[in-house]
């Protein structure tokens, strides 16, 4: 059992240590995977940001997951095709359901970190970090949106999951980091001495302390090519 996220942090930077010199960017899914991803950033000197996840539910059944879409530069609509055929589900309802969740998502992103440029992870190692996983659907969006954002590598890091989620989700990153696995899941809750809800002024507040970490070139940034 982890004493609260920090401490999921810390533990797991330890094990995440090893990508320091690869020029890695860390992303956090807000809100309760920020604090974990916090420690891991600061461990590796890395930048931290954010990938947005919204959940597109079924028409009259918002419960039922059809679909995820996911913040970046150019939003990705991920979709579990064999519910939207059974369902029969047009493909005006989805992008109307797209264009909503993407109002929402640059909603979320402007509270937290405003006007800041996204980290470019093209070109490097780039960690996604939750505070645990339980279905894994809002995982495998977030990594299949990431990796068409060409990482060099694509590492799935978070301290507890369920043993059979982690061996699906193997497929969709390079290499998977889990410090707990079980095969009786319970939820993430149950993992933690102190899993307080995490406020959106406790996420701002750590992504404005981590943009002092090592700076990594930002989408629409000229990096600096003049030599010596």
């Amino acid at each position: 059992m982890f004493l609260n996220r920090e401490d999921a942090g810390r533990q797991l930077a330890a094990e995440l240590l090893r990508f320091k010199n690869e020029r890695p960017c860390v992303l956090a899914l807000p809100r309760g995977g920020v604090p974990v991803a916090f420690e891991v950033a600061k461990a590796l000197n890395a930048p931290l940001d954010l990938v947005i996840v919204r959940k597109i539910g079924a028409p009259n059944q918002p419960e039922l997951a059809i679909g995820a879409i996911v913040d970046g530069e150019h939003p990705e609509l991920v979709v579990n095709q064999r519910i939207v055929d059974i369902l029969d589900i047009s493909e005006e309802y989805l992008q109307e359901e797209r264009a909503r969740q993407i109002r929402e998502i640059e909603r979320r992103r402007q509270v937290y970190l405003g006007d800041r440029p996204r980290v470019d992870v093209a070109g490097h190692t780039a960690l996604i970090v939750d505070d645990g996983i339980a279905t894994g659907a809002t995982i495998r969006a977030a990594l299949r949106a990431t990796r068409r954002a060409r990482p060099k590598r694509l590492i799935l890091a978070v301290p507890v999951a369920p043993s059979d989620t982690v061996s699906e989700l193997r497929d969709e990153a390079d290499e998977v980091v889990c410090l707990e696995t079980h095969d009786a899941f319970g939820a993430i809750s149950l993992y933690y001495e102190d899993f307080a809800q995490v406020s959106d002024d406790e996420v701002r507040d750590l992504l404005g302390r981590a943009a002092q970490f090592s700076p990594t070139p930002s989408i629409g940034q000229k990096t600096d090519t003049k030599t010596a």
